[in-house]
């Protein structure tokens, strides 16, 4: 007899407590929840205030993670935003404050932003460092100093982007700050499959880190490239036999080199012979985009990887 697989479904709501911030799932508990309201639920940092971004529905336990799910509280009162729009107000004084202090004890480390939890139990300071520091005297002066638990907390040259924001080079607000929600892997090794310049400075962020929309469409690149002829590889044309020296996947063309030394450029759709006709891509992301917040990117000349609009739009 066969056994069949079940899979375990949980109900959970998805809260978010930063604009672009990741999305943590939590126990419904009960509650009839919808998108938009503010919820108080407990973190590793303390009870928080978080914005319902995924009304409930059902997911596979696995995607919960180790643990189970924390509860949701209660529904955020009139109150309970009143005092967090409070102590919203006070983190640019603090962060001015902090740094003064910072000077005062000659640490090397730059101050980035500070955030209170919503009832003011625990402020965190973010700042980055060239290296690590000791910054123990400084969180007991600064303890004295706010009348409240103090964190302090070492961020990346990422995260520091995705806090303050700013512009690409593509002329449009960052990924990082507008919609994107976590960081994934990216390598030179993508570049290089993309045909890219293999010039850091046009292939950095404004982090200084490798632009995070190399990965959009580099397993599109890797797909496309499977359905190419490779270079080196020897085909047959109208004009002769001609060796592939170059290959441009967008255009789903290559160039050849014929005997006589000329170079043409020919569809790979049009190479007689050539018995894995390549597709061209789909039509390049317009201007305008699609109405996602990450269309119209430097890097989209193919289309967006299937699930990378998810959780932008789930908002």
């Amino acid at each position: 007899m066969s056994q069949v697989a079940t899979t375990t479904a949980v109900r959970v709501v998805g809260i978010r407590f930063r604009p672009t911030g990741r999305i943590y799932y939590y126990d419904p508990a009960g509650h009839d929840l919808k998108t938009g309201q503010w919820v108080v639920v407990e973190t590793p940092k303390g009870a928080e205030c978080g914005r319902v971004v995924i009304a409930p529905r059902q997911v596979e336990a696995a995607e919960t993670g180790e643990g189970g799910l924390k509860p949701i509280q209660r529904l955020a009162s009139e109150d309970d935003l009143r005092q967090m729009l409070a102590y919203k107000s006070k983190e640019k004084d603090v962060l001015k404050r902090c740094a003064e202090r910072v000077a005062f004890h000659d640490l090397p480390m730059k101050l980035v932003e500070a955030e209170y939890t919503f009832d003011g139990a625990r402020l965190t300071f973010y700042f980055t460092a060239e290296q690590r520091v000791d910054f123990r005297t400084l969180v007991r002066d600064l303890a004295s100093l706010f009348r409240t638990r103090i964190e302090l907390r070492q961020i990346g040259a990422r995260d520091h982007a995705k806090i303050l924001g700013g512009v690409g080079v593509c002329g449009k607000t960052l990924c990082c700050s507008s919609w994107l929600t976590e960081f994934n892997v990216v390598s030179i090794k993508m570049a290089k499959e993309q045909g890219l310049p293999l010039n850091t400075a046009k292939i950095s962020g404004v982090c200084g880190r490798l632009m995070c929309c190399l990965a959009y469409e580099n397993d599109d690149y890797i797909a496309a490239k499977q359905e190419m002829p490779g270079i080196g590889e020897v085909l047959m044309t109208p004009s002769g036999a001609g060796r592939v020296t170059n290959m441009n996947v967008p255009r789903a063309t290559v160039d050849l080199m014929l005997e006589s030394g000329a170079v043409i450029t020919m569809p790979v759709k049009e190479l007689p012979g050539y018995d894995k006709p390549a597709e061209p891509p789909r039509p390049v992301h317009n201007g305008e985009g699609c109405g996602k917040p990450n269309c119209g990117r430097n890097r989209h000349r193919l289309t967006t990887p299937p699930g990378a609009h998810e959780e932008a739009g789930r908002e």
